[in-house]
């Protein structure tokens, strides 16, 4: 596991738009899976998106695929969420984590799999 710090986050009004980015403490980033989650208010922290190490095609939660777009730069350690037609149901702190190899426990129950969290990035959307 890593080391991530979460940045970008903001109010927004319904419809509009916001980069998130995450920055990765390793020498090796290029060899770690990234993911990004989000806990909306009251509810468990769920995956958003899963992304490859390089080419490999990301692995979307099916409510935001084709809203949420996903990036990655090995040369800054980062990693971005573009977070587009955002509605109140976006409304979260969103997260990201990652490791060399990352198993189904990091789709399914994340708090399980995952031994720390950074602080995160608040998304906050008005309607």
């Amino acid at each position: 596991q890593v080391q991530v710090a979460e940045s970008g986050g903001g109010s927004v009004q319904a419809g509009g738009s916001l980069r998130l980015s995450c920055v990765v403490s390793t020498n090796t980033f290029s060899d770690y899976t990234m993911a990004w989650y989000r806990q909306a208010p009251g509810k468990t922290r769920e995956f958003l998106v899963v992304i490859a190490t390089r080419s490999g095609a990301p692995y979307w939660r099916t409510s935001v695929k084709g809203s949420f777009t996903n990036s990655r730069d090995n040369a800054k350690n980062t990693v971005y969420l573009q977070t587009d037609s955002l509605q109140s149901d976006d409304t979260a702190i969103y997260y990201c984590n990652g490791d060399r190899h990352l198993g189904a426990d990091s789709v399914n129950n994340p708090e399980l799999f995952f031994k720390s969290w950074g602080q995160g990035t608040r998304v906050t959307v008005s309607s």
